[in-house]
């Protein structure tokens, strides 16, 4: 990448990341799209693919786009401008960055492509477990572009300065199983919105969410209080947790129980894909958390060895 700030060593470059930015924030729009396409049942509106109703699919008439059609074809039209971000990306990461980050941006154009395959097959072959894998691999995309986002950040680039803290390995397993955690939690929601079966489960595995989601926090807050970079996603983590599962008891006594006879369809479409939207944006607050973990947190020195540390050694010896 370019030398943007001018430091030498430094492989930031803004306008990267401002466009990693720009697809992550267009595959979260992707993400939303995807969740009103099964709230609102409208994943076979267009019954043919890769074109719509025999048109060119760029070429479909805008005068017929309503109802569910709408839904599903400008679904089909954002994974398509997400493709082209994609593409585009993992150019600009091939000609001028890192060799690892470019296959980091290879690794993102190959699961976009996939997607759209896989959409397309689920409207072909009326498969559910089609339409299950798509969805948990629409949360995998979104986690692997936020990635791309986060390494060509400034905070990516630059080394950072590492912190001693006591048990460092632990905090590290905890971010990531909190990470995973979320994870498999969106993929058993997906089974449950494509299959209505697992509910229990699905309530089961949003307690484990709960208790880890509370452990590193306080874990996090009780050690690393003064490391803002770690508060403040812990502390959006929490907040948006306790949206999720208001959301989720909306959606559930909607769609499960008797009690939820008052709500409307356009009620429970919302309350539905509110559910997965907020799951994205855990499993990217969470990503972001685990990452910078990893990158700032250090296993503690034991007194024993300081001695043999270069800096305590050369301070030493300035003493």
């Amino acid at each position: 990448m370019a030398q943007d700030d001018g430091r030498p060593g430094s492989h930031y470059n803004r306008w990267v990341h401002r466009f990693a930015l720009l697809t992550a924030a267009a595959t979260f729009v992707l993400v939303i799209a995807g969740g009103l396409v099964t709230s609102t049942g409208s994943g076979l509106a267009v019954p043919d693919w890769p074109t719509t109703f025999g048109y060119n699919m760029f070429l479909y008439p805008w005068s017929k786009m309503d109802g569910g059609i709408l839904v599903e074809h400008g679904h089909r039209l954002i994974g398509a401008g997400i493709g082209v971000l994609t593409l585009a990306l993992a150019l600009w990461l091939w000609i001028g960055g890192p060799r690892w980050l470019r296959w980091l941006g290879v690794g993102a154009l190959t699961l976009v492509i996939v997607q759209g395959v896989l959409g397309g097959l689920r409207v072909i072959w009326l498969e559910r477990t089609l339409a299950i894998v798509h969805a948990a691999l629409a949360q995998a995309f979104f986690a692997l572009i936020v990635s791309v986002a986060f390494f060509t950040s400034r905070e990516g680039v630059e080394a950072p300065r590492k912190m001693q803290v006591a048990e460092a390995g632990r905090l590290r397993t905890l971010a990531l199983l909190t990470t995973g955690v979320i994870y498999l939690q969106l993929i058993i929601g997906a089974v449950l919105r494509h299959t209505a079966m697992g509910v229990g489960l699905h309530l089961l595995c949003a307690g484990v969410v709960s208790i880890q989601i509370f452990l590193l926090a306080v874990w996090i807050l009780g050690r690393c209080a003064d490391q803002p970079r770690l508060v403040r996603p812990v502390a959006l983590l929490g907040a948006l947790l306790m949206v999720q599962l208001l959301v989720g008891v909306g959606a559930y006594l909607g769609r499960f129980t008797s009690l939820g006879v008052g709500l409307s369809f356009r009620d429970l479409v919302v309350l539905t894909t509110t559910h997965v939207a907020i799951g994205a944006l855990m499993l990217a607050t969470g990503l972001v958390l685990t990452l910078r973990v990893y990158r700032l947190v250090a296993p503690q020195v034991p007194a024993i060895g300081e001695a043999f540390l270069p800096s305590q050694s050369a301070a030493r010896s300035k003493a």
